[in-house]
């Protein structure tokens, strides 16, 4: 075998090796028609490519009456194959060989019968060395009547090297022939043969226009560069430039080769339906950072992240008030309804744990939501088959998603009744101070009554307390506990509310994380995989085409 012989095999090998991972891949996503086509068409090459390369199988097809198996005969140079004209002539195909060693398995793999083997033996001494490797089959008339003919042919037809299509001048644009296999051969320019026999019919300007005439034909029909040759079977006209090109065929080895990459080709075509066209930048088998943290963002608005967070924040800035408020604040404020209930937030943890409940549907519907613009935005360009199997995966776990979601919320959701250790601090502070002006406020009403109005002779114990004199300083220090009593409430005010807003920002992005890792588990991964698919699909394609 030369160099560029074993080169064409090893390019072919590669081709081969990617259509299998086509195949591998393409469930669900090709035709499967298309696939079990290119699962026989693997089948076939492996078949051919273990058998002998030193052989050229070369099939004579034709229908009947057009002088094909007297054209084999006229090839082989004996009467191998019955002719007349009867319907069909040739019941069985006949295999001729030059150079019978290693062609046995081939013959069994082409399931020729032993009867109707022939070896030219005496090839090499009648000057036909050129033709050493050649099997030529005579096949079965393709418009036989008999059906099992007829499925020999076709069988044949689809695994020969090079195909010879042996056409009569009265039938040559028979539309069966065209529609069954010519026109499905477009693209085997490079093995496959134009005979136009029972030359000696026409005259020589009738046989130039019904050369033309076949060649504009074949052209129409896709066949880009037909090899057109004008043979005689009778009187041997042109049966030797028909030799002539099988015996290139036979010396350069290639027939087997060209077959199955015209083969490959016809296919590709078909497949590369589903893909971009060429040239096309592969796709990324990865979600971009942008579309992870868009979905990310979407799921959050969905499960109500925002408003979660909002609501702790208002209902812990509101409860700080019954810790950290100046009292006489608060306990006039019992008098108003409590804010809370009119927030209808006090019991916001159920409501976060109820994220699970009754509120799914309606969530379940902006979670599919965010599912399906991920999926859109990833699809751009792509076949229809590959679209839907992209949505398929990002939807593959949507029904779990909203419980999903629920649960890391209800995980993460804030102690309502939690209470900081510096507010208990500054509840003891506050009331020592009402204690404080509690005392001043019956100071000062001792001493009006005794030092005053003159109530009479204080007690002992309340003397020092009864001076009018220091009316003016006690009321001054009643006044300043009130005062820093407000000062504390307010400025304590502003650090719950910053606080607040700090443990908002801690929740939103332990609760983001979270939202996070869900999307990543069953929306993103199953994505990923799908693209990985169609990525390795893709690169599948372009080695195939070469």
């Amino acid at each position: 075998m030369s160099v560029g012989t074993t080169q064409t095999r090893q390019g072919l090998g590669g081709r081969l090796a990617a259509l299998a991972r086509i195949v591998e891949l393409g469930p669900g996503r090709v035709d499967p028609k298309l696939l079990a086509e290119a699962g026989r068409l693997l089948l076939h090459a492996g078949d051919r490519l273990k058998l002998s390369s030193d052989h050229t199988v070369v099939a004579l097809a034709g229908g009947t009456g057009s002088g094909k198996s007297t054209l084999f005969n006229s090839i082989s140079g004996l009467e191998l194959s019955p002719t007349g004209v009867r319907r069909p002539t040739t019941a069985r195909t006949h295999a001729c060989v030059w150079g019978l060693e290693g062609a046995g398995p081939l013959l069994d793999w082409l399931q020729v019968q032993w009867r109707h083997r022939f070896a030219r033996a005496s090839a090499l001494d009648r000057g036909e060395s050129q033709l050493h490797g050649l099997i030529l089959l005579d096949l079965p008339d393709h418009d036989s009547i008999r059906a099992l003919t007829d499925t020999e042919a076709d069988r044949l037809i689809q695994v020969a090297d090079l195909i010879v299509w042996v056409l009569d001048p009265q039938k040559y644009a028979d539309a069966s022939t065209h529609r069954r296999y010519v026109t499905e051969l477009a693209g085997h320019e490079a093995v496959t043969v134009f005979v136009l026999n029972q030359a000696d019919r026409l005259e020589p300007e009738e046989l130039a226009e019904c050369v033309a005439d076949l060649d504009d034909l074949l052209r129409r029909e896709g066949v880009e560069d037909p090899v057109i040759v004008a043979t005689s079977a009778t009187t041997g006209k042109g049966v030797d430039g028909l030799k002539a090109i099988l015996a290139e065929a036979v010396v350069n080895r290639r027939a087997a080769v060209q077959r199955l990459e015209a083969d490959l080709d016809r296919l590709t075509r078909r497949l590369a339906k589903i893909v971009p066209a060429e040239g096309t930048p592969a796709p990324s088998s990865s979600i971009d950072d942008a579309r992870r943290i868009g979905l990310t963002d979407a799921l959050c608005d969905a499960a109500g992240v925002p408003a979660i967070g909002e609501a702790m924040e208002n209902v812990y800035a509101a409860r700080s008030v019954e810790w950290v408020g100046w009292p006489y604040t608060r306990w006039a404020a019992k008098l108003r309804p409590d804010p809370l209930k009119s927030l209808r937030l006090g019991d916001l943890r159920e409501e976060i744990r109820g994220i699970g409940g009754g509120s799914v549907s309606a969530q379940s519907a902006e979670v599919d939501t965010a599912i399906q613009a991920l999926a859109d935005g990833l699809t751009s360009g792509m076949h229809e088959a590959w679209q839907n199997g992209i949505r398929d995966a990002a939807r593959s776990r949507s029904a779990q998603l909203p419980e999903a979601l629920s649960e890391e919320l209800t995980e993460v959701a804030p102690r309502l009744d939690r209470v900081p250790g510096w507010w208990r601090l500054l509840l003891v502070w506050q009331y020592l101070l009402v204690v404080l002006f509690v005392a001043g406020l019956a100071w000062i009403g001792t001493a009006l009554a005794y030092g005053v109005f003159g109530a009479g002779k204080p007690p002992a114990a309340l003397e020092l307390f009864a001076d009018a004199a220091s009316l003016p300083w006690v009321g001054l220090m009643a006044l300043s506990v009130l005062g820093l009593g407000a000062l504390t409430a307010t400025a304590s005010r502003n650090f719950v509310v910053l606080g607040a807003g700090n443990e908002r920002e801690s929740l939103e992005r332990e609760m983001r994380r979270r939202v996070a890792g869900i999307a990543e588990t069953m929306v993103v991964e199953p994505v990923e995989r799908e693209l990985a698919r169609y990525n390795e699909f893709y690169s599948a394609m372009r080695v195939l085409r070469g």
